[in-house]
């Protein structure tokens, strides 16, 4: 099929907007982009009975499962006898504790019924794991069997790591530079102009989920202080739903609680500002959007930890910022600049626009 006529992908996904999900918003930041560009359309099927949503989204037309079973997700599948799948997986948005044996057996069927159909899976995650006290730990072996069954049920994996990529790589018995790691891209967009740093405010953001922002104002008030000194911030502004835990000051400099905004409102904010700080595992900051939408506005990433070693070509004081009051490295204002430029040229290489290419050519 050329790319040029208009084809067709069922893109199935835990929830879609107004429900505040990243994988949600990842893969109708996607679908948008390989319209726009490949004139594929995409009809998306929401895995969540619990969602409340319009029955289309941007012209994008939506199924939802109303009971999660094996059968409900074959009678909506079973329909179109062309399209391919596109599953954005990850397990527990599809079943309460990681383990959708539902979707796994659904799929299973379809692909019985419709061998000459194309099943491509992007492993957003492949299984928890979590203190041994944890029912995500005693889970994590059926989750990883669900995971192998389904990486050998579909025709082509893709996901956000590289880590990912190599266990995939051992479930389907294949080179793992056969699937693709890409890491996550920026869902609140990519602007065409950058501005150097000492043409912004001098301003540094706190963005992201309740959650991820808690943990900062929880754990990293001593960091942050200590980040404005160094880089002579006038204010920060605390961007998405309100904490409740938001200080109003750190040391002298006020917070600024701008709540919820549209994204092309937080991509403007970010464009401006001097830099932006979080408190993830380093390890995983390819996953991370917040960190993606920070290297796509070429601001400086500062997070509270450094990984020890090169993960997903991200390396501490290369990509990101990592402040120590007591090692006192401090960077200058050439440091900060370079490390916003690497930071943004890693992540030019796996933006929206080239991963809908990519996405393009599997589908096709």
């Amino acid at each position: 099929m050329s790319m040029s006529n208009l084809a067709s992908v069922f893109s199935i996904v835990p929830q879609l907007p107004p429900a505040i999900d990243g994988v949600g918003d990842y893969a109708l930041n996607l679908a948008r982009q390989i319209r726009k560009d490949f004139n594929i359309q995409t009809h998306f099927i929401v895995c969540n009975p619990t969602w409340v949503g319009a029955v289309e989204i941007e012209g994008f037309s939506i199924s939802q499962v109303i009971d999660r079973s094996a059968n409900a997700l074959l009678t909506l599948l079973s329909g179109d006898r062309t399209s391919s799948i596109l599953l954005h997986y990850v397990g527990y948005g599809y079943a309460n504790r990681g383990c959708p044996v539902w979707l796994v057996d659904g799929l299973q069927r379809w692909k019985n019924l419709f061998p000459e159909r194309s099943l491509i899976t992007m492993f957003h995650e492949i299984s928890a794991s979590g203190p041994p006290w944890t029912s995500a730990f005693w889970l994590s072996p059926v989750q990883k069997n669900l995971a192998a069954r389904l990486a050998q049920l579909s025709d082509r994996c893709i996901t956000s790591k590289q880590l990912y990529a190599q266990i995939l790589a051992n479930f389907r018995r294949c080179k793992h530079n056969q699937i693709p790691a890409l890491p996550v891209f920026s869902n609140i967009g990519e602007p065409d102009k950058v501005l150097p740093l000492p043409e912004r405010q001098q301003r540094l953001v706190i963005f992201g989920s309740v959650a991820n922002r808690s943990r900062v104002y929880q754990n990293c008030q001593t960091t942050l202080d200590y980040v404005c000194n160094e880089l002579s911030i006038q204010e920060i502004w605390d961007v998405g739903t309100p904490t409740e835990l938001t200080p109003s000051s750190i040391g002298k400099i006020p917070i600024l609680e701008v709540g919820e905004q549209p994204a092309n409102k937080v991509s403007d904010i970010l464009a401006d500002s001097v830099a932006g700080f979080s408190d993830y595992n380093p390890d995983f900051l390819a996953k991370s959007t917040i960190f993606a939408s920070y290297c796509a506005h070429r601001l400086l990433p500062i997070n509270a930890k450094g990984s020890t070693s090169v993960i997903d070509g991200i390396e501490p004081s290369t990509h990101y910022w990592v402040p120590n009051s007591q090692k006192n490295v401090l960077v200058d204002e050439v440091g900060r600049q370079a490390i916003a430029d690497n930071a943004y040229s890693w992540y030019l290489t796996h933006r929206l626009l080239f991963q809908a290419e990519i996405f393009a050519q599997i589908f096709n």
